[in-house]
């Protein structure tokens, strides 16, 4: 993946994002992909969510929660080195703002087997 390929998955991954299509962003994922979040220990009790199926379940869960979503990428790190993604956005969601990496690593499949997601604590 080049850099400008890497911003272009971005972009296309915040747009899904902002359709709420869950499919659409998962066809990226692994069917073992381990995800980790602060948000998927509140909602399902685990930091680690593990499985395809099971970050299905996850999502939909917290979308169930949310009035509205939106992601606007502000930078985007590609380290063709290690496979590894980083997405810096801005989430709103339900109209409350917060800054977000989330940091997907590609398997050589081209599917995402993991992914980090570090936001700011809001105040």
């Amino acid at each position: 993946m080049t850099h400008k390929e890497a911003r272009a998955f971005a972009e296309q991954w915040a747009s899904d994002w902002d359709k709420l299509a869950v499919e659409r962003v998962l066809e990226h994922f692994d069917d073992r992909v381990a995800f980790t979040s602060p948000t998927a220990a509140a909602v399902v009790g685990l930091p680690t969510v593990s499985g395809k199926q099971a970050l299905r379940d996850y999502w939909n869960k917290a979308l169930a929660r949310v009035g509205s979503l939106r992601f606007i990428v502000d930078r985007v790190v590609w380290d063709e080195a290690s496979g590894e993604l980083a997405i810096i956005y801005i989430a709103d969601i339900g109209g409350r703002k917060r800054r977000v990496s989330e940091n997907l690593t590609f398997g050589a499949d081209g599917r995402v087997v993991s992914a980090e997601v570090f936001h700011r604590v809001d105040a």
